[in-house]
């Protein structure tokens, strides 16, 4: 492990983020907000930091980079983001502890959305648009938008780029990596961007309207508002935002090959069959437990239902209901689908789609071998057989996915959380879904978790956002020997 090279390269990648704090700090000087101060001063130690740290270690070489080197780099990167990302509430005026800063902007980064915010409305604009465009950034991944930006991390690129794309098996779609990330990166601009423009012809105002694109698209779930996306009281509103958030946990490369003009590659694709298929059934059954219940119009029952699964299946976690004053069956389906996540290469979190399935078929499979002991059979997706290492992979990830939801709600309420608040808190970090239950549910806040309890869920949430291999890995010994 070349420590020296991989602090080199956190310096690049910091120095990178530290120029992105220019986005809400022009707009913080325009609308003189009260925010143009603490994200100077953010912005200014970041550079300082990061320029510090590559003029140190400047005659290092970058001619090659082990796949160990690269889950090093992505761990310790996303790491220092969140604790710089963090600097811009901290020397606010909004009295932010750093736990708190820590805590807010590993949840953007995350695009998780949990928040300790009391009163959104009542912070700075400038400070919101950061809120808002950490999570942007962190929906396709810093490193990735730096692999496609800057040409120092074209060697080795691929290495990144595996240990951070939310993927079991990452869409190399062009021949070099660079490419592939520059592509999805115009993707997922160009829905952003649309976003905005149906967002604003639906009455909302263009800053309203941006900070929901930015949350939106990375599945962050961030609102400009305290009642979230319920604020706006708009059918219109909910129908555009619960589409993107719909297009957003499709795997971004069939969206490219959709835009190539293949119109038929999301349903040639079984896992986004299965999506698809998920949400509207789910929807169905959630809509027809709170038709009566608690909603007397079949539309406002559908339109509620929509919302709300397809904001938690996604990992987005808007919120235009409390879907803890819905019936228990609702309830219990809103939690299952806080595990479920979105697709493999999409921006959402939880276990994602395809590995549900292969962990369906991987137990079909089992039980026909039982019956049928002297058979040879393999497992398929999309008719083509899955090799054995990639279902060893997915069926690891799963244990260890459970194993470590398991450990983090006994460590939660350890520090003194109610049972249902540290279940349904860990499940909304650890999935990056945002609202959970009980003190953490849709129209509370992680405000009154205890200090150390935001700390762990910060891991939690990292754990989530990469993959659970990238981090953890980092604490089995083989890892550091040669």
């Amino acid at each position: 492990m070349r420590w020296r090279y991989i602090i080199k390269t956190v310096g690049v990648l910091n120095l990178f983020f530290g120029a992105t704090m220019l986005v809400p700090l022009v707009f913080s000087l325009f609308a003189m907000d009260g925010s143009l101060m603490p994200l100077l001063k953010a912005m200014g130690v970041t550079l300082l930091v990061g320029g510090a740290v590559v003029a140190l270690f400047r005659h290092e070489k970058t001619e090659f980079m082990s796949q160990r080197e690269g889950m090093a780099i992505v761990a310790v990167g996303w790491t220092a983001i969140g604790l710089f990302g963090a600097l811009p509430f901290y020397f606010s005026d909004s009295a932010f502890t750093f736990t708190d800063a820590f805590f807010e902007s590993v949840s953007g980064f995350t695009t998780t959305g949990s928040s300790i915010l009391t009163d959104i409305e009542g912070q700075s604009p400038g400070l919101l648009l950061w809120r808002s465009f950490i999570q942007w950034l962190g929906g396709m991944g810093i490193i990735v938008l730096s692999i496609a930006i800057l040409p120092f991390l074209g060697v080795g690129g691929m290495q990144l780029y595996k240990a951070e794309v939310p993927s079991p098996v990452p869409d190399k779609l062009k021949p070099r990596i660079r490419d592939t990330a520059m592509i999805l990166w115009k993707v997922y601009a160009l829905f952003s961007v649309a976003e905005v423009v149906l967002l604003m012809v639906g009455g909302m105002t263009l800053f309203d309207a941006l900070n929901h694109a930015f949350t939106t698209m990375p599945t962050g779930g961030f609102s400009t508002k305290n009642a979230s996306v319920a604020h706006f009281d708009s059918v219109y509103i909910d129908g555009v935002i619960t589409l993107f958030m719909l297009l957003a946990g499709i795997n971004f490369s069939l969206h490219y090959q959709l835009l190539k003009g293949r119109p038929l590659a999301f349903w040639k694709d079984s896992e986004c069959r299965f999506y698809l298929a998920m949400c509207l059934v789910l929807t169905l059954v959630v809509a027809a437990n709170i038709y009566h219940t608690v909603y007397d119009n079949v539309g406002q029952a559908l339109r509620y239902a929509a919302f709300q699964v397809v904001s938690i299946v996604t990992t987005t976690g808007y919120a235009t209901a409390d879907y803890e004053l819905w019936p228990a069956m609702s309830q219990v389906i809103i939690f299952l689908c806080m595990f479920v996540g979105a697709s493999a290469g999409s921006t959402g979190g939880g276990m994602k789609c395809l590995r549900i399935m292969l962990g369906f078929k991987y137990c079909y499979k089992e039980l026909f071998s039982m019956i049928h002991p002297r058979a040879v059979t393999h497992i398929k997706i999309g008719g083509k057989g899955v090799p054995e290492d990639v279902i060893r992979s997915v069926l690891g990830f799963l244990a260890l996915y459970m194993a470590l939801f398991a450990l983090s709600t006994v460590l939660l309420a350890g520090i003194g959380v109610d049972f249902v608040t540290a279940l349904g808190a860990v499940a909304a970090t650890i999935g990056n879904i945002g609202p959970g239950f009980g003190m953490v549910g849709p129209v509370e806040n992680f405000a009154a978790i205890p200090c150390l309890g935001k700390w762990l869920l910060a891991w939690c949430m990292l754990l989530g956002r990469l993959e659970i291999y990238t981090l953890i890995i980092l604490v089995v010994p083989e890892f550091w020997r040669k």
